[in-house]
Formats: C-alpha cells, sequence, structure tokens
C-alpha cells in the first residue's frame, strides 16, 4: 500500500504541489481566526478558589477585569467629566470616582481618612475602571484601547488587564520577526553544512508549509496561548528540519541504482516513512507529557507542538518528494564548497581517556543537579518585558503614589450582618501591609441610610446573594510576603464566611507557584518514563534507557542549572517546557549514536574500534541537528524584548548545543566503558542481522530499527 502511494506521489510533483499551495488557504485562514489567549492566569485548574472567584467577579458582578485610571495634575471638573466619558465606552460596567459616591462638591478633607486614602494621594486622584467581559478577552482589549483614547498625556491607566493589552501589542509586532530570523539563520548554518546553495531552500519551503498547517489547523483548538504562538514556528523548525534532511540523504543514496529518479524517490518514501515514525515518537512523548500540566497552558503547548511534528511528518512524506524532484536539477547544479569535520582524532582522544569521561559523567551530576535545584525562577509576569511599556509605567506610578502594588477581590455571602462586616473589614485593615479596603459599608460616610444609596452603587458591591471587596496591598505579586498576607486573609475571611473567595492576580499568581511546581515534577517524571519505555522497546534492552535516558538528564540539569552561576532569574514555565523538550528531542542524538555502535559490534568489531567509527560517522550528523536547533531558536532569543520567549528560546537554543557536546565527549566513553554490561542486558545486541533479500537497491540500516535508526542517515554532505 505505501509503495502504490509513494509511486503515485512521484508520478504528480506538479500536481501535489498544486494541492500543498491550496491548502494553504485553508491554513491561512484558520491560523487568523484562532484566538490568541494572552492571559497565562486563565489556564488555572478550575477547582482552585481563585479561579471560582474569578468566575464571580464575572458574573453575577460583571468585573472580571479591573483596572486604575490615574489622573494627575487636573481640576475635578476634568475627573468628572472623565467619569462621564468612562462609563460611556462600550465594554465598561462602571467607573467608580468620587463623584459617583458623595458628589463633586463635596469638600475632599471631610470625607473619611479611608475614603480619602483610595482615591487621593497628592496632586493625583485615582478612578476605578470595571469591565463587561474577561480581562483578556477582545472586548475588553477595545474598551481598553477606548479608554486610553479619551485620556490626555496626564492620565496613566494600569492593571492586569492593561498589561495583557500591551503585551499583545509586543507579541503582535515582534513575532514575524521571530520567524524571520529563525529562516535566516538556519538556512545560513545549512548552507555551510550542504553542498548545494538552493537545497536548504527546497528544505525550508517544506518546513514552511508544514508550520503553517500545524497553526492553520489550532482552529480546531479554539484558542492557544501567546507563548504557544510565539514558539511554536521556531521549534517545529528546529525540531523537524532532521526529518526533511533524512529523506533528500536516503534519495541521493538511491539515485545511483536506478535510471528514473522518481523510482528513486518512491523507495526514499517508503524508507523515510518507517523510520521518521519511529524516531518521531521520542519527540512526540516529550511534548505529550507537558498535556499532563494542572496548567493546561503545558497541554496547549504540548498539543500544539505534537501536532506539528506529526503535520511535519507527513509534509516531509507527501510533499518535500515532490519539491525536491521539481528543483532537483537546480539544487544539483548550485554547488559550493561546504565545511567538512574529521572527528577521528577527537574521538581517538575520547576513547583513551574513556575512564577519564565516565568519571566526570559521574561527577557533573553533584553541581549540576545542585544547581539545577537551587535556580531562581519569577513568577511575576511584568518582570518578562520592557519596563518602558505603558502599561508597566502606570503600575509603577499606581505602586508609588498610592501605595498599591496589589489588589485582592473577595467575594462572600452578603448575609454576613452588617456589625460582623464592620468587625471584619477593621480586622482586614490591620493585617500588615493591607492599604485600604475598598467594601459597601465605606463606599458613604457613616449615618446615611441604605435607603439613600443608590442603586448603581449597590450593584457594583452586591449581587446575587453576593457581595464583593477591594483589597489593596502593599506587597507586590508572587513575593513572599503577598503569599503570607494572602494566608491570613484567607483564615480570617473563613472565620465569617467559609465559602468566601479571594481572587484577582495575587491570589492567582500564588496559585500558579504552587501548581506550577507541582506540574514541573510531574512532567519530568513522565517524559522521562515514556522516552525510557520507547528506547527500552526500540534496543529491547534494559540499560540502554538507563545509560542514554541518564546522558541527556545531565545535559538538562547543566543546561537548567546555568543561570544558577551566572545569578539570573528564569520564567516558571521555562524548566518544565526545557525538561520535556529538550529530552525528548536531542534523545535522538544518543539514539544515532548508539545504533551505529551497535552495527559496528555487530559487524565483528572490538569495542574501542567499534565506537570509535561509530562516533565518527555520527558527529557531524549530530552537530547539523543540533546546529539547525540552535540556529532556529536563538535568533528569537536574540531578538525578543520579552523575557519569558527569549528565555525559554535561550535554553532551548543552548539545550541542543549542550546535548550535542556530552553525546560526543562523554557518550561514547558510557558506551565503550558498559558495553559488556549492555551485551548482557540487550537482547541480540552482538547478534548479526541477516541481510534483507529482494530489490534491486541495497536496504539501508534505517529500515531494520526504526526509532533508533531514524536519524542515521543524516549528513553534512549532498
Amino acid at each position: 500500500m505505501l509503495e502504490k502511494i509513494a509511486h503515485k506521489l512521484t508520478r504528480n510533483p506538479k500536481l501535489v504541489a498544486i494541492i500543498a499551495v491550496l491548502l494553504l488557504i485553508p491554513s491561512i485562514l484558520g491560523a487568523a481566526a484562532t484566538h490568541i489567549n494572552y492571559d497565562i492566569l486563565s489556564y488555572l485548574p478550575e477547582e482552585l478558589d481563585s479561579v471560582k472567584g474569578e468566575a464571580l467577579l464575572e458574573e453575577p458582578f460583571h468585573m472580571a477585569a479591573t483596572t486604575m485610571l490615574i489622573v494627575e495634575d487636573m481640576p475635578p471638573e476634568y475627573t468628572n467629566q472623565l467619569v462621564a466619558q468612562v462609563e460611556a465606552v462600550p465594554g465598561v460596567s462602571s467607573a467608580i470616582w468620587l463623584s459617583n459616591l458623595v458628589g463633586i462638591q463635596f469638600p475632599t478633607e471631610m470625607l473619611p481618612n479611608d475614603l480619602r486614602d483610595i482615591f487621593f494621594s497628592g496632586k493625583a486622584t485615582m478612578m476605578i475602571v470595571q469591565y463587561d467581559n474577561p480581562g483578556a478577552s477582545e472586548a475588553t482589549m477595545k474598551a481598553i484601547d477606548a479608554v486610553r483614547g479619551i485620556c490626555n498625556k496626564n492620565c496613566f491607566l494600569a492593571g492586569f488587564s492593561v498589561f495583557i493589552r500591551d503585551t499583545k501589542d509586543l507579541i503582535s509586532k515582534e513575532m514575524p520577526l521571530y520567524v524571520l530570523c529563525a529562516a535566516v539563520l538556519s538556512i545560513i548554518a545549512m548552507c555551510v553544512t550542504m553542498e548545494s546553495s538552493l537545497l536548504p531552500v527546497a528544505l525550508m519551503l517544506s518546513i514552511g508549509l508544514a508550520i503553517l498547517y500545524n497553526f492553520g489547523s489550532n482552529i480546531l483548538l479554539g484558542e492557544i496561548s501567546f507563548i504557544t504562538q510565539a514558539i511554536a514556528a521556531v521549534l517545529q523548525l528546529g525540531v523537524t528540519m532532521d526529518y526533511s534532511i533524512f529523506l533528500y540523504d536516503r534519495y541521493r543514496e538511491e539515485a545511483p541504482h536506478y535510471e528514473d529518479k522518481r523510482d528513486a524517490m518512491a523507495v526514499s518514501i517508503v524508507s523515510a516513512f518507517k523510520s521518521l515514525s519511529g524516531s518521531s515518537m521520542t519527540t512526540i512523548a516529550g511534548f505529550l507529557a507537558l498535556c499532563f500540566m494542572r496548567l493546561t497552558l503545558g497541554r496547549d503547548i504540548g498539543l500544539v507542538m505534537a501536532k506539528g511534528v506529526v503535520l511535519g511528518i507527513a509534509t516531509v512524506i507527501l510533499v518535500l518528494p515532490a519539491i525536491l524532484l521539481l528543483m532537483d536539477d537546480a539544487i544539483q547544479k548550485r554547488h559550493h564548497r561546504c565545511l567538512r569535520l574529521n572527528t577521528d582524532g577527537l574521538n581517538a582522544f575520547v576513547v583513551r581517556h574513556r575512564k577519564f569521561f565516565v568519571g566526570l559523567f559521574l561527577l557533573l551530576f553533584i553541581p549540576a543537579v545542585y544547581a539545577n535545584n537551587h535556580t531562581q525562577m519569577y513568577y511575576k509576569l511584568d518582570e518578562a518585558v520592557p519596563q518602558d511599556m505603558p502599561s508597566i509605567v502606570s503600575n509603577n506610578k499606581l505602586k508609588d503614589d498610592f501605595n498599591m502594588a496589589s489588589t485582592h477581590f473577595v467575594v462572600m455571602s452578603d448575609a454576613v450582618d452588617h456589625g460582623s462586616m464592620k468587625e471584619l473589614e477593621q480586622a482586614i485593615d490591620d493585617l500588615p501591609g493591607i492599604t485600604s479596603v475598598v467594601a459597601y459599608d465605606k463606599l458613604l460616610p457613616d449615618g446615611i441610610p441604605d435607603f439613600f444609596i443608590p442603586e448603581d452603587l449597590k450593584k457594583i458591591c452586591k449581587q446575587d446573594g453576593y457581595q464583593m471587596m477591594m483589597i489593596n496591598s502593599s506587597y507586590v505579586t508572587a513575593s513572599d510576603q503577598v503569599s503570607q498576607q494572602l494566608d491570613a486573609l484567607n483564615a480570617l475571611l473563613k472565620q465569617y464566611d467559609p465559602n468566601a473567595y479571594i481572587t484577582g492576580e495575587a491570589a492567582m499568581t500564588n496559585d500558579l507557584i504552587q501548581v506550577a511546581n507541582e506540574d514541573f515534577r510531574v512532567t519530568s517524571y513522565l517524559s522521562i518514563l515514556a522516552i525510557f519505555v520507547l528506547v527500552a522497546i526500540a534496543f529491547k534492552s534494559i540499560s540502554i534507557p538507563i545509560l542514554l535516558v541518564a546522558t541527556i538528564e545531565l545535559a538538562i540539569f547543566i543546561n537548567q542549572g546555568i543561570p544558577y552561576f551566572t545569578g539570573s532569574e528564569v520564567a516558571f514555565i521555562t524548566p518544565t517546557v526545557i525538561s520535556c523538550i529538550q529530552l525528548g528531542a536531542t534523545v535522538d542524538y544518543a539514539i544515532l549514536m548508539t545504533t551505529r555502535f551497535q552495527e559496528e559490534i555487530q559487524k565483528g568489531l572490538d569495542r574501542k574500534e567499534a565506537i570509535q567509527r561509530a562516533a565518527g560517522a555520527a558527529d557531524v550528523s549530530i552537530l547539523t541537528s543540533a546546529l539547525v536547533f540552535f540556529c532556529s531558536t536563538l535568533g528569537v532569543a536574540l531578538i525578543s524584548t520579552m523575557d519569558l520567549i527569549s528565555g525559554i528560546c535561550l535554553m532551548l537554543s543552548r539545550g541542543a548545543v549542550i546535548s550535542a557536546l556530552v553525546c560526543m565527549f562523554i557518550l561514547p566513553s558510557v558506551l565503550v566503558v558498559f558495553e559488556p554490561l549492555i551485551a548482557k542486558t540487550t537482547l541480540h545486541w552482538r547478534t548479526p542481522k541477516s541481510p534483507k533479500s529482494g530489490g534491486s537497491a541495497p536496504a539501508a540500516p534505517s529500515q531494520e530499527a526504526a526509532l533508533p535508526q531514524g536519524k542515521e542517515t543524516v549528513s553534512h554532505e549532498v
């Protein structure tokens, strides 16, 4: 069946190319229609109290998004007029200021201290703006733009929703640069290691199609996160380019054996499918491990990237052959001198000093694991963006002028009596770090009967049996102080209402910290277990998966431990993503080395000579693969002004190089030293494979063991 499909594909390359181009139409439409989620906190598990509280703010209070509008050096008449203009903006549910509460004519000095401190600070005053829709919704984004549009230069709009709006603008502006830089650097890297200047372009066309197909099919998921959108293209390029190189190398290997190059390509398609469908399993397993995170951002990245790998293989098998056949003559004409590396001397040195390198392998785990476990992480998202963004400037003003570094929202039953509420509010005021409390009983001076309170004002604080309080804190989000404050606040609230919820950016970020720490352990263990099983099945061995996974884990520990030695912090999501992706994507380097080693052993060579030959054959392929991965992610790390994105890509690019170096320097020594143990714990380790019969062309070794030999013929030469 597969042979028939391959035969038909190679007989109609122009038709295949036309169909591939036509498929871009729904892909582009699907990519454009896919919603991008810029709110990381929305990926928290729904069973958390902070998430339940956020849902109540959305319905019935219609306050899922709240911003603070600071007005400096302007007369009260301007602010009063601005309140009416802000309230008229579609998507704004309310704007709370002095004029809503006691009227603009009421003397400021006669206001209660708590009320005055909330809305006034020196020459600045603050307005609380609330929105109908969630903070990251398109309606709220448009409302924020409209509010900004009616403000003058003395107005500053602060809040998490405003930060999301600015993040969206930043990513939208930089996203095309990510893809362009990754493509250019990858083409340059391939031009250095390939003999044809046009071949990298042909391979990039295939990968480009696969990336667009992947982005277009994201419409089936409903939405993707902005992190996924930013890194998916470059990551897919880095991990799937090897598949394209493998197909082309196999085609050049088969071409001399056939008069018609289409027959050679058909044989190559069959071989590529059998090999790549197995070798890609480790990469897919690494991505799918992310799906088990409680923070569903991991599932978002994992599904998109696993799908990207599958579509990458499909494009290599179905579309790339047509591109190569159509461009073959031009590719052969544009030859140039390329980099040729001879690592025989290096490999001989490594084998001679194998005991030293095995000792180094074991000793490196101590500082690497320690540094990995002590690398500092940050969870405050505004630390990951340029500090001159308008939302960051406004948030800093809110903190400096009004002593509001974070805001907590409390949703609780309105059945709590007036006396208990006054007692609770006073107890909250007395907590360390609390600067002000906005509650139903504090919005108006004492002595005014309940029936005098405007209905619109009541709706702000009480709805459907619930009441809401806004508590301002001088402690910054994601700090130890705010975490302790939230614990104390939660304990206090439960005394008055066991079903009270605390929500807001600080509360949700506090939950995010706990969830992320748990996710890191779970996903790391799952990715190790999945890849251990795949390698064990492929080699029919117990010892080989232990040695290979340990080798790549060392590379991961080194990669993730470097920030500890440099004194830098990494984003909370980075270690989880790196541990799964680096293991899944670069364990193929170790698999390739081990496969070639087994082949040489089965030829009857002693283990020292076998590892030198295996390393000589595998080194350049490993370096080529690592170089493409490195270049595709390094560009994003260098040009992205958002540390969350640049940090992930920097560690991915660095991880590819570290994994390659570990596989070239340490793994050969480990394999040759532990070869007797491998032979005892691996089925048919030294047994020569019987030659396959049939076929006019010699069978490639990669056809004999799909997973371990999937990248065997990847080469720097054309």
